[in-house]
């Protein structure tokens, strides 16, 4: 790889080198790294551009690494990723895209993520959108996640878009059964006039099934974004959902909560808030030194955090 496409993996998985474990590197539409592990083993699709990961049930405390690294202008994507997690498994996977452009054409990556997590597996997920780039094309991410949880299955989701992206749909489905647990954290800012919609809907079928869904988003300048969640309850089920805004300048942001209980057992919350940066913080930061302009960045940092 070359230095931009080092920086972008760095960008999108804090790494330097190849990492420790089962990895997928993909880099302008193509493999460029890949290694399988004893109890992990990634397996290219022969019907369509993507992988299937497969880990052994009982596999604990190992990493699975998917970076995509995007460095032609124009160049445009759609990946399948298929993950196969066995029972009782405790596994770290660690996705992520990042796209340079310095062209005149867009350039796109869309990828669709699919989960079946077996009977009392734990998955943490970790996935990053980055972009950078000073030509006119626009760099594009439409990222979509499935989520299949089994009895006791947990999922843990951390996902942050925090600079770059010109335009993103962001799709996140889930399906839980009996026990299951689903905890998803969003970080996004906009800026520019960069749009940034993200749907949510998870449908809580199993008895004692919970799911939390929170989303800290910060819009500037004169982007746009659009918050979407909707829980099902369908079953004796506890679910919640959070979208806390920050807006500045000409920007706009819209919260939009749907709660559907077909049970008289499902409890169901929605919270959302939306406001400028409080004029008393800003002050009271730059009492210890900070210019406005470093305040303000640092309330944001701490807020996307």
């Amino acid at each position: 790889m070359d230095a931009i496409q080092k920086k972008i993996l760095h960008e999108v998985a804090e790494l330097d080198a190849l990492p420790v474990g089962a990895y997928n590197i993909r880099a302008n539409g193509k493999a460029a790294a890949r290694n399988s592990t004893a109890n992990i083993e990634i397996i290219p699709k022969t019907d369509k551009s993507g992988i299937d990961i497969r880990i052994k049930e009982n596999t604990k405390f190992e990493s699975v690494h998917i970076p995509v690294i995007i460095s032609e202008s124009g160049l445009k994507e759609l990946v399948y990723n298929d993950f196969f997690i066995g029972d009782n498994s405790d596994v770290v996977i660690i996705a992520g895209c990042g796209i340079h452009n310095c062209g005149g054409e867009d350039s796109a990556h869309d990828g669709v993520h699919t989960f079946y997590v077996g009977k009392n597996a734990k998955v943490k997920y970790i996935e990053k959108h980055y972009g950078e780039g000073e030509g006119r094309g626009k760099r594009l991410m439409n990222p979509t996640t499935v989520v299949h949880l089994a009895e006791g299955a947990q999922m843990k989701m951390e996902t942050a878009q925090i600079s770059g992206i010109d335009d993103t749909l962001r799709n996140t489905k889930a399906v839980l059964s009996d026990d299951s647990k689903l905890e998803i954290n969003e970080s996004v800012m906009t800026t520019g006039d960069q749009n940034a919609v993200s749907e949510f809907t998870a449908d809580l079928d199993g008895q004692n099934c919970s799911c939390n869904i929170v989303s800290r988003t910060v819009a500037r300048d004169s982007s746009t974004q659009h918050f979407t969640s909707r829980l099902n309850g369908n079953n004796v089920c506890s679910g919640h959902t959070e979208c806390d805004s920050i807006i500045m300048d000409k920007a706009s942001v819209l919260a939009t909560p749907e709660l559907l209980a077909s049970s008289t057992e499902a409890s169901l919350i929605h919270e959302a808030a939306i406001g400028k940066i409080a004029g008393e913080q800003i002050i009271k930061l730059m009492t210890l030194g900070l210019t406005e302009a470093e305040a303000e960045e640092q309330i944001i940092s701490g807020f996307l955090r």
